[in-house]
């Protein structure tokens, strides 16, 4: 039987010489994890299932480390090579081709592989006895390349081949997972992050469009969140040294998220409620893009990249307080604050006159002036008093909707607010966190039972949150008839149910081949996680289940509100000059996409246009 296995591994080697043509079977001085498994004894060993293994050309013979993650072996290839091609054979056993998927290849030029790259990661099981091969899409060239085993497999291979031609390279084409960008972090010493207090040293590669664009710096990263910090796909917080505007985003800034969406099986909700955000005319809306994540070589799978939410232009955009701004009309703003359930946990907090719990975002902690804390914690509380003089009802009101429109149970669990200087008013926004929305949430499900608004009924509050949120959305009629017109211009202006179905689609079409390489990551489609009220089975219906509660949910608004949609409003194929271009409007694509307010950086095609009373179709030649 040996020989046979030979024979398998012998014949796709010279056919693979033959494909590459010049380039060959590249060779080198082996490194990786040096502690390795003795499983006649479950033991660590230095003799046994050795990394040397994993190039000696028997496929009889493996690679099993000691520990079970984060383990990996390669090649010091002596100088820079281009990677065109790469190899693996599966370890001869039961599990031995699920061990293989999910493996990462990855090139650097530091031997602690701190500036490495992706080069390819294995998506479907191994062959038991045959070698797989895989063309890589990188022009960049390498010293050092590996293979970084999966999660919970010891790094088990039987044989990993690299096939190259020597060169510098360039950084023209490079590797991304899926369709996606690809965030690629590595941690000094190989480290993981742990918790929220502690930032470790990092380098990031963030790599996008096709392969065609890489942003890479040194960086610090740590957990983020507050229960999803404790779900076992962990979602983290990058600090750049620099300031970057990350995949197009309108910030440029150090700080970002990555949102981990462990709970949220269609992987999308943020983005959802985001886009209603947007349409309903929020006036910051964090930016949010799909990514793939791998940490130190190691798949983690597919996560939201997001704006942190903090001052800033294209963020929060209001005037940042100094720590000598601490009198007269310095020291009235500004400030970014969250009514917080969790405030409590918080370094810099206050409690309201109300009881409400109040974590100060801005002034930071550490640099906040006992000026700067008591007067927001005045104005704070002089706004839960006097709403009417104080509260900038329509963003309140607009962030209301999104709850509401989205089924989100914990809206006023968390609140964020902002105060310009110079303005005694206090806004409302911007939305944040929807893993539970659109009907994933057993404490709420199904929505479309419950007879009154969600905050009302089974929602999650904190402090004074749901008196605040009676008096202005319930029992002021001038709050009402403005929350029927914020909800009826949306709806006039493209947010219907064929148009936010059609975003639906568009999400999951995008998705749909990382969501199954999570899936394999995290095999949780077929259990119960967080709060999830139903097992669905399968991402399709997933999906399915948000597009029945997105048609079910607009019409209850609707007749929650007492607004009447009328489509007939729309004037067909209008051409641009019917707009008056000296008052504000608002552009949407065909989608609905909210996604300019100036028509002259718009390409040629159909867009919606939303000017006062008139919502109107133009053709852009």
């Amino acid at each position: 039987m040996k020989h046979v296995i030979t024979i398998l591994f012998i014949v796709p080697l010279l056919l693979s010489a033959q494909i590459v043509q010049a380039d060959e079977l590249l060779h080198g001085t082996v490194i990786g994890t040096d502690l390795y498994v003795d499983y006649s004894t479950s033991s660590a060993s230095t003799m046994v299932n050795t990394r040397e293994m994993a190039f000696d050309g028997d496929l009889n013979t493996f690679l099993a480390t000691y520990e079970r993650s984060q383990t990996w072996v390669g090649l010091d290839l002596g100088t820079p090579h281009v990677i065109t091609r790469v190899g693996w054979s599966p370890r001869n056993d039961g599990l031995g081709p699920k061990r293989v998927m999910l493996a990462v290849f990855e090139g650097a030029n530091s031997p602690d592989f701190l500036d490495a790259l992706p080069l390819f990661v294995v998506k479907e099981n191994g062959t038991i006895g045959v070698m797989s091969y895989a063309d890589v899409n990188c022009s960049k060239g390498f010293r050092y390349v590996r293979y970084v085993g999966p999660n919970d497999a010891r790094c088990n291979v039987a044989e990993v081949a690299f096939y190259g031609h020597a060169g510098e390279g360039d950084d023209k084409k490079l590797a991304q997972v899926t369709n996606l960008p690809t965030v690629s972090i590595h941690v000094v010493n190989n480290a993981e992050p742990y918790d929220k207090e502690h930032e470790l040293r990092s380098y990031v590669s963030i790599i996008s469009d096709n392969g065609t664009k890489l942003l890479k710096d040194s960086a610090f990263v740590r957990l983020r969140g507050n229960a999803s910090m404790w779900f076992p796909k962990k979602p983290y917080r990058i600090k750049f040294d620099k300031k970057y505007s990350v995949l197009g985003a309108p910030s440029k800034a150090k700080k970002w998220t990555l949102i981990n969406n462990y709970g949220d099986k269609t992987l999308m909700r943020n983005q959802l409620a985001f886009e209603l955000s947007r349409r309903l005319g929020m006036p910051y809306t964090p930016f949010c893009a799909y990514v793939d994540v791998l940490l130190n070589g190691e798949y983690k799978g597919c996560y939201q990249l997001c704006d942190q939410i903090e001052m800033r232009e294209g963020r929060v955009n209001i005037q940042e307080m100094k720590p000598e701004d601490i009198s007269g009309e310095a020291l009235t703003g500004g400030y970014l604050i969250e009514a917080d359930a969790y405030a409590d946990q918080e370094k810099s907090m206050f409690w309201s006159d109300k009881g409400t719990g109040v974590t100060i975002k801005s002034p930071d902690e550490d640099e906040i002036k006992t000026e700067q804390y008591n007067y927001i914690r005045t104005a704070y509380s002089n706004m839960e008093n006097n709403w009417r003089a104080i509260l900038d009802t329509k963003t309140f009101l607009t962030h209301f909707l999104v709850g509401e429109m989205s089924g989100n149970t914990d809206t006023y669990w968390s609140v964020y607010f902002y105060k310009r200087r110079s303005n005694d008013t206090i806004f409302t926004g911007p939305v944040w966190d929807f893993d539970l929305a659109f009907d994933n949430d057993g404490r709420t499900y199904p929505i479309m039972n419950l007879t009154d608004y969600i905050y009302r009924t089974k929602g999650s509050t904190t402090g004074y949150m749901r008196t605040l949120v009676d008096q202005v959305a319930v029992q002021d009629a001038a709050g009402k008839a403005q929350l029927k017109d914020i909800w009826g211009k949306a709806r006039e202006a493209g947010l219907t149910e064929e148009n936010f179905l059609a975003y639906i689609d568009k999400q999951a079409e995008l998705l749909q081949e990382s969501q199954r390489l999570n899936f394999v990551r995290w095999p949780i489609m077929n259990e119960y996680v967080h709060q999830n009220p139903r097992i669905w089975g399968s991402y399709e219906a997933e999906v399915n289940n948000v597009k029945r509660y997105v048609k079910e949910r607009i019409a209850w608004m609707d007749k929650k509100l007492g607004y009447e949609y009328v489509p007939s409003k729309l004037t067909e194929n209008v051409h641009a000059d019917a707009i008056d271009y000296s008052k504000p409007y608002v552009v949407y694509s065909m989608l609905g996409e909210r996604i300019t307010t100036d028509i002259s950086s718009l390409a040629k095609g159909v867009y919606i246009i939303a000017q006062e009373q008139q919502v109107v179709k133009v053709a852009i030649p």
